[in-house]
């Protein structure tokens, strides 16, 4: 099994969940999260002050995927999340050992 981890720009929130579904992904975890990258952020105007906002809101989509279906829900979130510019976002795949649904005791790519 492998955990996709992905950070996107939150208004392609919609796009990427269409995608994973449309490639049948059916259940994600959506955190609200700030940070920056190579973007370093961006200065603002309020109330005629010029201030520094150091972290960008995103969004970080989590989804555990079989390990055949790893290739096509990266790709998706991938297409769907891009815009070609700068803060796209990032995307991690890791391993996972081990799943198990409490509600009935499954494990592994069952449990998924």
């Amino acid at each position: 099994m492998k955990k996709i981890e992905a950070i996107i720009k939150p208004f392609k929130l919609d796009e990427v969940k269409e995608a994973l579904h449309d490639v049948g992904i059916s259940g994600i975890t959506v955190t609200e999260a700030k940070g920056f990258g190579r973007q370093k952020g961006h200065t603002e105007l309020y109330r005629g002050a010029e201030y520094v906002v150091d972290f960008v809101p995103k969004v970080k989509i989590e989804v555990v995927v079989s390990d055949a279906q790893m290739e096509r829900a990266a790709e998706a979130i991938r297409d769907a999340a891009h815009t070609g510019r700068i803060g796209d976002g990032k995307i991690f795949i890791s391993t996972v050992e081990e799943a198990i649904r409490i509600r009935t005791g499954e494990t592994g790519d069952d449990a998924i």
